[in-house]
């Protein structure tokens, strides 16, 4: 029997702002973005609309005139779902929803439907629903009939506004819920990243769909899943990769940023993105063949400045460099970002470059120390043999006095700071 496939959802983009007016001005459609979401989202998109104006209209974000014209492209194009690339007030969408008479969604409301289709393990299901509850919560008044009918008839029918605040208790109790499992959750990350503490620690951050994940996969040979695809990482990733005469480095893969992304996701997201905030140095992926690199990279930025991360070490890797036309574009960015490397995690061009940075940053600001090792001591000189490079051996009865060269990162995390001769 030939298995039926759900039509797609016909949807109407909606792009408003100062970046949504001059199409002619620009090389590349400013929905573009939006559209690569959607269609992710597993919509079929059949239109567009934008408009450049200086203000906010409060009822329909957009002015009324063109809220009037999208009702009427929505009534031609046969459109099911019309989906806005800003963040919508719980207000405006339900003018527009009572205006256009179907569903409409914002930027936020469409990325956390994308993480919950991505959404493979347990505790990425637990950060995206609760995101997404957290989300919805404000927007209850309009939607209170699609959760009733997922609650059931029996015991809860009754007045709207009296099944409107059921179904707000329920995501209340919910979202606590939630987030009471995610403390658990956090608390076995903790038991996890002391254990990863005790080695040169090196994440990868990035815009979605700049390629971390091949990468990732390069330098650990870890087979993870690589799609061409947005957010197809939401899982962090972590492996051990060994470079010459360095400490063990720990490689972590993230979840990818993207413009405007949900601060319910960032907060549900904590304990991934901890991975972030813990890393000796960052691998910044960026996509050197996407013509809005740069724009990408400001949104990289900004978001590890929201996470607390923006200090830390960083690599700048321009990666894609096989899809580059113009080699001009790489001379002119190598002379900008002189720390910064040139790879195709693709075919491999750049990387032993790339390793070398790694293990340089993992080798830098080594001391050197003498300590007495008695038999309390087992473990802290394992470690010391582990990530350390062993300069000179004396033992006798009750102890083991090593002489030892340690990354400074390492020593830190250690306390071996505290017993340096």
């Amino acid at each position: 029997m030939l298995e039926m496939k759900e039509p797609k959802e016909r949807v109407i983009l909606v792009g408003f702002g100062k970046n949504y007016g001059n199409e002619e001005l620009l090389n590349d459609d400013p929905l573009i973005e939006l559209q690569l979401l959607a269609e992710t989202a597993g919509a079929e998109v059949v239109g567009t609309l934008t408009q450049s104006r200086s203000s906010i209209d409060p009822r329909y974000y957009i002015g009324k005139g063109k809220a009037l014209e999208l009702k009427e492209s929505v009534q031609e194009l046969e459109t099911s779902t019309v989906i806005f690339d800003n963040d919508l007030s719980p207000a405006q969408v339900s003018n527009h929803e009572k205006l256009l008479e179907i569903k409409v969604i914002d930027r936020s409301g469409l990325i956390l439907d994308i993480f919950a289709l991505r959404a493979r393990t347990s505790e990425a299901k637990t950060q995206v629903e609760l995101a997404q509850l957290q989300h919805l919560l404000p927007r209850l008044t309009r939607q209170w009939t699609h959760l009733s009918r997922q609650v059931g008839g029996i015991g809860v029918r009754g007045p709207g506004e009296t099944q409107l605040e059921v179904d707000r208790r329920m995501i209340r109790k919910r979202i606590t819920r939630l987030a009471d499992n995610l403390k658990t959750i956090e608390k076995r990350h903790e038991v996890s990243r002391k254990t990863r503490k005790s080695g040169f620690n090196v994440t990868l951050v990035g815009y979605t769909n700049a390629g971390k994940s091949t990468l990732f996969n390069v330098l650990s040979n870890a087979g993870a899943p690589v799609e061409d695809k947005l957010f197809k990482t939401l899982d962090s990733m972590t492996r051990a990769i060994k470079l010459p005469n360095a400490p063990v480095v720990i490689l972590s893969d993230t979840v990818g940023f993207i413009r405007n992304l949900p601060h319910e996701l960032i907060a549900s997201f904590k304990s991934t993105l901890d991975d972030v905030r813990d890393a000796d140095v960052l691998l910044n992926v960026i996509d050197i063949n996407n013509s809005h690199w740069q724009e990408q990279l400001t949104v990289v930025d900004g978001v590890l400045d929201e996470i607390d991360s923006s200090d830390i070490d960083t690599i700048m890797v321009f990666n894609k460099t096989d899809l580059l036309d113009n080699p001009a574009i790489r001379e002119a960015v190598q002379s900008r970002y002189e720390s910064s490397v040139f790879v195709s995690a693709h075919t491999g061009d750049g990387i032993e470059n790339l390793k070398e940075l790694i293990n340089a940053a993992a080798l830098s600001k080594k001391k050197q120390y003498t300590i007495e090792f008695g038999p309390n001591d087992s473990q802290l000189m394992s470690e010391v043999y582990r990530h350390g490079k062993i300069l000179e051996t004396i033992g006798n009865t009750d102890s083991i006095t090593l002489t030892f060269t340690i990354p400074d990162s390492v020593a830190g995390k250690l306390g071996i700071s505290e017993k340096k001769s």
